[in-house]
């Protein structure tokens, strides 16, 4: 009897995630087989180009920032760099950081929309050099039709940020996000995105968000300044103690010459008692 060939099978040279008709149709062991033989490793040249620090430091702050920020507020938000994404029957696609709101933030190898349930809700692309059209033309149609609610572009080379959102739930095409006082309100994160010189900062309110290294140069300011503190204090304790064992010692002598002088006083005494006997025997 021969097998019964499979409902889907993953190309590697162009790996996608079935269509939802086809994927409606499969078993759950159907569908973890598949979703388990889409690559979430690609070589250099296929999903991650070689990049330089500019790039690597600002989607990895990106990411961090946003990431303890969320979690110190305790909302449900997940967040990835360069994770393959899957949509249904869609070429496979890296985000340099994405978002997903209301999910749980667990680590993941891939996100493939049809096993997840949701689609993106935030893209951030990060452009230093190489494909413009990429990013600034070909991204903004694609994450409109694929209906990823918010999509921001930090032009490194050129020190630009771009917004777009969607109108609604139904739209495909993206409408930009005017800046105000050159804040880029994001609905979905809730923050607001700012260019600072040659980075990419968020804002909460008033509130510039930290980023990691800003977040470490003061807890070492703070622990610098415990430990210089507790140096002072051991200083301190240590010469109370000693002022402690000098006011005992002397103490100690204080008492020792009373008692010293106590018992001249009275040899003294018993001297002259001895003496005013001599003298009355004589005077006998």
């Amino acid at each position: 009897m021969s097998q019964r060939p499979e409902p889907w099978i993953v190309d590697p040279e162009d790996p996608r995630a079935p269509p939802l008709d086809i994927w409606e149709q499969l078993s759950s062991e159907q569908r973890a087989r598949i979703v388990d033989s889409l690559p979430s490793e690609f070589e250099a040249s296929e999903a991650q180009p070689p990049e330089g620090d500019p790039h690597f430091n600002a989607k990895v702050s990106a990411r961090k920032t946003l990431g303890r920020f969320f979690e110190r507020v305790g909302r449900r938000i997940y967040l990835a760099c360069e994770l393959p994404v899957y949509y249904p029957a869609e070429r496979m696609f890296a985000p340099d950081v994405f978002a997903v709101t209301e999910v749980e933030p667990h680590e993941r190898q891939r996100w493939v929309v049809a096993d997840e349930g949701k689609g993106l809700d935030f893209a951030l692309e990060i452009f230093v050099s190489g494909n413009r059209r990429k990013d600034h033309e070909d991204n903004v149609e694609r994450y409109a039709r694929l209906g990823i609610r918010e999509y921001f572009i930090f032009d490194r080379g050129r020190m630009r940020l771009s917004g777009f959102r969607l109108s609604g739930p139904r739209a495909n095409r993206y409408e930009p996000i005017v800046p105000q006082r050159g804040h880029y309100v994001s609905d979905v994160l809730g923050l607001e995105l700012v260019l600072d010189g040659s980075r990419l900062r968020f804002y909460y309110g008033d509130a510039e968000l930290p980023e990691a290294e800003e977040l470490i140069a003061k807890l070492e300011g703070m622990l610098n300044h415990l430990e210089s503190r507790l140096v002072e204090a051991e200083e301190a304790a240590l010469r109370e103690a000693r002022l402690r064992q000098e006011e005992a010692r002397l103490r100690q002598e204080e008492a020792r010459l009373r008692q010293e002088e106590t018992q001249r006083r009275q040899e003294a005494e018993r001297r002259l008692a001895e003496a005013l006997h001599e003298l009355e025997k004589l005077k006998r």
